[in-house]
């Protein structure tokens, strides 16, 4: 199995099972290891009372590019810590896209950046997450040819 088929496999079945990204509408647009790119349109009730995206959904597209990346090596990982700065209002009917990169990974620890961008490039919000590897595998690879 190459590295690229295991995250692929490793998001799929982590996707399936995710009901919070795919109840807010995301999808995952490309992944590969320590890699993830997702996307979520900005919907009416997910505005503040500012008319703007509230920060939550914003925060939770980063922190679904941050898990599919970090659990992209078929091992399971969970978020350790997070920070967000946002930068600039998602706006009603807008696509947010959320591009995760693996910083450093070494041991059990992992750190993520992730940048949110708006539909016109603009950066939305900067994202760090720390994360660390527990015990188990999204699937066994025992038997399956390298």
């Amino acid at each position: 199995m190459t590295p690229q088929d295991r995250a692929r496999k490793s998001a799929d079945l982590m996707f399936a099972s995710d009901s919070a990204s795919r109840g807010l509408g995301m999808a995952i647009t490309d992944n590969g290891p320590g890699h993830a790119v997702l996307q979520m349109k900005v919907r009416a009730d997910m505005l503040n009372g500012h008319g703007i995206c509230h920060g939550g959904f914003i925060f939770t597209l980063a922190d679904s590019a941050f898990a599919f990346a970090c659990n992209s090596y078929n091992q399971l990982v969970v978020a350790q810590q997070n920070q967000i700065t946002y930068v600039a209002p998602g706006q009603e009917g807008e696509m947010l896209t959320a591009t995760a990169t693996e910083t450093s990974r070494t041991g059990r620890s992992g750190v993520y950046d992730v940048t949110v961008t708006g539909e016109d490039g603009r950066t939305v919000a900067l994202f760090r997450g720390l994360s660390r590897t527990i015990k188990g595998q999204h699937f066994d690879e025992e038997g399956t040819p390298a």
